[in-house]
């Protein structure tokens, strides 16, 4: 009897972290960026439904974020050439301030096949960035006029980098990945250089896509995560990594994985996972995993307008070379 209650209780516990790491954290959030800063807070933002503001909320935990108050810092205008589709805002704390980078349109009209993104960036001096007042950047001009997005930064040995994803007019396909070092949080300096363009399969079902890089460090290691494909079902994760003291500048520097490190996982129904972002747990040491996906697959129309893409958030686990393991989406 002993044994049958204690087995009994096992199960009820691990179906119990099953249910909550397979919930949602966070619904209806797309490109999901949570930054766990020194003050104690872990802050978020995400892209919204409505594409119309940027919003931010803050909390002590990971879970405390679910249940928020959740600030509007920054609403598009009604002209310009960044009055639509604002899209993957991620928060940084950059040189003493706090700056959010984000892509805006000046329109919904599509144009050889693309939207029209820019990327942007706003600042805010104040300790608490849900208070205080947010100042326009301008445009992050990369220097190459074309259809541009999901703008990250790191710093590195002292040095802050720009990495992003971006169009060239020679390579087929919706976006490349780009890096570069930055002469201030708000502009680039020098050239860009292209890290990696979409070329294996599953790159390219549906739209030949590279983009939403994030970076995480491990081992001796700089990994960048970025997603490619469509955004339903196809959407799906690779792994660029480089030698921590390598030339990060240098595309020869880095491995790509040729198979996928994350995607769609029907025993689970969990589609899509990707545009991730990384955190640390609350012990300061785990890196958690933050990404989105959708609990269906019969969407109506364009992928881009349905709402349903939530934040998700699991461990990334580790093996023994030092090689980031994610597993299948909301599964420990």
């Amino acid at each position: 009897m002993k044994q049958a209650a204690a087995a009994a209780a096992t199960a009820a516990a691990t179906a119990a972290i099953q249910e909550t790491v397979l919930a949602p954290l966070i619904e209806q959030r797309a490109d999901p960026y949570i930054y766990r800063h020194n003050d104690g807070y872990y802050y978020f933002t995400a892209s919204v439904p409505q594409y119309d503001r940027i919003e931010l909320r803050r909390a002590t935990s990971i879970a405390g974020l679910a249940g928020a108050q959740t600030i509007d810092v920054w609403t598009k205008p009604d002209t310009g050439p960044y009055c639509e589709l604002v899209w993957a805002p991620e928060i940084h704390f950059n040189e003493g301030a706090w700056y959010i980078y984000f892509a805006a349109a000046p329109s919904r009209e599509i144009k050889d096949k693309l939207f029209q993104h820019r990327m942007y960036a706003i600042r805010n001096r104040n300790p608490n960035p849900l208070e205080g007042e947010w100042e326009f950047m301008g445009q992050v001009d990369t220097g190459i006029d074309s259809f541009c997005l999901d703008a990250t930064t790191f710093t590195h040995k002292g040095r802050l980098y720009y990495l992003w994803a971006q169009k060239d007019a020679a390579i087929e396909g919706n976006s490349n990945l780009y890096i570069a070092p930055m002469k201030t949080p708000w502009q680039i300096e020098g050239r860009p250089v292209m890290l990696s363009k979409p070329e294996f399969d599953w790159e390219t079902r549906g739209f030949w896509v590279n983009e939403g890089p994030s970076v995480v460090r491990h081992g001796g290691k700089i990994f960048i995560s970025y997603s490619a494909s469509a955004t339903d079902e196809n959407y799906a994760m690779g792994l660029l990594w480089a030698d921590e003291d390598a030339d990060l500048l240098d595309p020869s520097a880095w491995t790509k994985s040729r198979e996928p490190v994350l995607r769609t996982c029907y025993e689970h129904g969990i589609y899509g996972p990707g545009h991730n972002s990384f955190t640390y747990a609350e012990d300061g040491e785990t890196v958690m995993l933050v990404y989105h996906a959708r609990t269906y697959t019969e969407i109506v129309g364009d992928p881009l307008w349905n709402p349903d893409r939530h934040t998700f958030v699991k461990p990334l686990r580790w093996d023994e070379q030092g090689m980031p393991v994610f597993g299948r989406p909301s599964t420990l």
